[in-house]
């Protein structure tokens, strides 16, 4: 057995937070063992296909389902929903959250691609067979695609009316929302800057391609309930809205938590397909699993496309005096929270730099007959980030300014306010990695060797840039806002001095869970290898709001490392019983010659006990189970900082760009795994650069 010292030593040297570890999931993942909801089969399983609109824009007149009934198939039409209006989108408020849509329409598809029934019969081919046999009628309407023409008078209405919480909204001319944010004395601080430069950038539209397409599979249960695996982000408020869309209590539904094969942001919302799977498998007293195609998949989710009108004022010495943005969003033919997505958009243009805190934002979000668009790698962040990013840097180069040097004197760090999620979500930066990676990454780049571009000459150029920016981690703040955001957890410690950790987070493939378990181990010195994440489902656990905002660690994280705190408390107070001592004057180490967790009395390392020993005591004793169950909110969500540097080499023919080299900065606080912190901010950068590009 180690002694006093050698156990301090090894608690110190050997935590297991920081380390690189391999994945628990890993050899599952490798080997083709880790079930996904499309992995998912139940006896007596229907399977179910879409049929979906050919049209943008149409009123649905019939819908006539004769011939497929021959064939044994049975559906899910408009007449069998619960005509309740939902937002999929489920992480604002309910006065912060527009509702316009229902599981099937009811009157007329609004996008192409847009589910109008479902099909399920004994296999999926037959399913694919009945489909083609359904006839449906339409009245094909004028369609609009562009959002200025949708605002314009006469233009196509989707909507005559939504509603925001209960209340009641009239759409006029395809608006679905406006945001509009003041700050400051904007017209003052443009009266007092030297210049003013104005722009307008455009972002386009792109799908996620995440590996996993959108899957479902629901069992009906004797009791009336439903069970449901499926692709998602958030099992409680996926279980929320199954609820109220199949007229059921939360206890009589049931999301099983199962990994997703990534995500970006898509499946933050409860999926299209899961309602629909649920709701067939309901009607027919029968399982029933629906599967998207990659096609398919298309249809459900973009990311949002953006076009800004950037103000910036700037004074001689080169200070931001006040910014304007104007924003036009083109959300398609349903809302998945622009309104939420308008909020952080402000939130990370305000947030970036200072703009002497004089600051405009005025945010208009339109319907079209497009598919709808959510969350994606950032909410609005790479967006603006571009603009405003594109304008400091025009800017620099017609005055002669070394955009370093201006970053450095404008940007937002420690002490000053940081919008997490917009305006209603406000902390005070107190960790700030800005500085450090400007300055650092100028030397490590060679950036002041860099040539002039009038003094480059050749086919092939080179050029270098440097562009940063941040992201939040997570949606909390001091004070409540319009964003939910609290994470659970319970942990149990077992006879064999092992430990069970149940939680609700989802990973989407990053490694979030193994995060969870690292915390837990650290905290309650156990090995790694004996901290299990277990299982679990919604009814089986406490809420969490979502993965989503770079939250699943620090919130979800955080929720883990409360609860097993007060796991260690409990631990410590049995052990003092048993070892008549205080608790207070007990230690807790691992000793991983043992494979145990270890509780020695201070300045008596001798009298000690395992964890299992503690927890086999407690039950003999009729003690209880050492356990803990509790919910956690952060009280601050701080950014965390990104700065790239870039190399490329162009070829002034053909356009095509070669990237050469490239610096990353990453100021994201405590790497719980620092070899899948790289793998994600390579990946990220790739995604970026191909967005940037194409």
């Amino acid at each position: 057995m180690l002694s006093l010292k050698e156990m301090k030593a090894q608690m110190e040297q050997k935590r297991v937070v920081g380390t690189n570890t391999p994945r628990k999931d890993g050899i599952a993942k490798v080997t083709g063992a880790q079930q996904f909801s499309s992995d998912i089969s139940v006896p007596n399983m229907l399977y179910a296909v879409l049929v979906r609109s050919p049209h943008a824009h149409a009123e649905i007149l019939n819908i006539d389902t004769t011939e497929a009934e021959k064939m044994g198939a049975v559906f899910l039409t408009k007449d069998d929903i619960n005509p309740y209006l939902y937002n999929e989108r489920s992480v604002s408020v309910p006065n912060a959250t527009y509702r316009d849509r229902r599981l099937l329409p009811t009157d007329k598809v609004r996008h192409y691609g847009e589910p109008i029934l479902a099909v399920g019969h004994e296999t999926e081919m037959l399913a694919y067979k009945a489909a083609q046999l359904v006839k449906i009628e339409y009245k094909v309407l004028d369609a609009v695609m562009d959002p200025v023409e949708a605002m314009k008078d006469g233009a196509p209405q989707l909507y005559d009316k939504i509603y925001l919480g209960e209340e009641e909204v009239i759409v006029k001319n395809n608006v679905g929302v406006v945001r509009n944010i003041d700050e400051g004395n904007v017209d003052e601080g443009f009266a007092q800057a030297m210049k003013i430069y104005e722009g307008t950038y455009t972002l386009n539209r792109i799908y996620h391609n995440q590996l996993e397409t959108k899957s479902a599979v629901s069992i009906p249960e004797a009791d009336g309930g439903i069970t449901v695996w499926c692709t998602t982000q958030s099992i409680h408020g996926t279980r929320s809205l199954i609820a109220k869309l199949l007229n059921l209590p939360f206890s009589k539904v049931n999301i099983k938590k199962i990994a997703i094969g990534g995500g970006f942001g898509s499946s933050i919302q409860m999926n299209t397909v899961i309602p629909i799977s649920a709701a067939l498998a309901q009607k027919c007293r029968r399982p029933v699993k629906l599967l998207s195609t990659r096609e398919e998949d298309f249809y459900s989710h973009h990311k949002y496309p953006t076009t800004f009108d950037v103000k910036l004022g700037v004074s001689e010495d080169g200070i931001l005096t006040a910014a304007h943005v104007k924003a036009l969003v083109d959300f398609g033919a349903h809302q998945i929270q622009p309104l939420a997505y308008m909020g952080c958009t402000a939130g990370w243009f305000a947030s970036l730099y200072k703009y002497a805190n004089n600051i405009r934002f005025d945010g208009t979000a339109v319907y079209t007959n497009k598919t709808p668009c959510c969350a994606m790698q950032g909410y609005g962040n790479p967006q603006i980030n571009f603009a405003i990013e594109t304008m400091i840097d025009d800017m620099c180069e017609e005055q002669g300014w070394d955009p370093i040097e201006f970053r450095l004197k404008n940007y937002r760090g420690v002490g000053s306010e940081f919008w997490g999620q917009g305006p209603t979500i406000r902390s005070i930066i107190k960790t700030c990695g800005v500085e450090e990676s400007l300055v650092e990454g100028r030397k490590i780049f060679e950036w002041d060797k860099r040539i002039p571009p009038t003094e480059k000459t050749g086919r092939k150029r080179k050029g270098i840039g440097v562009a940063r920016g941040f992201h939040t981690s997570g949606t909390g703040g001091p004070k409540e806002g319009e964003v939910i955001d609290y994470s659970s957890a319970y942990i149990k410690i077992n006879e064999d001095g092992s430990c069970d950790v149940i939680s609700p987070v989802m990973d989407h493939g990053g490694g979030t869970w193994d995060a969870l378990a690292k915390i837990a181990a650290d905290v309650l010195q156990i090995p790694l290898d004996k901290v299990e994440l277990s299982p679990t489902d919604s009814r089986n656990t406490a809420f969490d709001i979502a993965t989503h905002a770079t939250r699943g660690v620090y919130c979800g994280g955080a929720a883990v490392e409360h609860v097993a705190e007060k796991v260690r408390e409990k631990l410590l107070e049995v052990a003092g019983r048993i070892m008549d001592e205080h608790p207070k004057h007990l230690e807790l180490v691992r000793d991983d010659e043992l494979g145990q967790g270890v509780i020695y009395a201070k300045g008596y390392p001798e009298k000690r006990m395992t964890i299992g020993e503690v927890a086999f005591h407690a039950k003999n004793y009729s003690w209880g189970t050492i356990a803990y169950a509790d919910s956690y909110r952060q009280k601050n969500c701080p950014p965390c900082f990104v700065t790239h540097f870039v190399e490329v080499e162009v070829d002034t023919y053909t356009g095509e760009v070669e990237l050469t080299k490239v610096l990353m900065y990453g100021d994201c606080g405590t790497a719980i795994n620092p070899k899948l912190l790289e793998g994600q901010l390579v990946g990220s950068f790739n995604r970026g650069f191909g967005y940037a590009l194409y």
